[in-house]
């Protein structure tokens, strides 16, 4: 029971957010559950592995150059 009111207090909190960022913006609530969840998380979804595999790369090219140098 307590894992059940641990998601209904973790969905209000969300929900509460999301209405405070509406009245903060001037935007409705659907107008920024879109922003959220059909924009920016597909984006970020998509865009974090690509920065990983970036900065993976960048990394193993510094230490090829930092171990050569030693």
């Amino acid at each position: 029971m307590e894992f059940i009111h641990l998601f209904e207090d973790l969905y209000a909190y969300c929900t509460d957010f999301i209405i405070n960022l509406a009245n903060i913006t001037g935007l409705s609530y659907y107008e920024v559950n879109f922003i959220i969840f059909i924009l920016l998380y597909p984006f970020l979804l998509f865009v974090t592995p690509i920065i990983y595999f970036i900065q993976k790369r960048r990394l193993s090219a510094i230490r090829k150059k930092t171990m050569g140098a030693v």
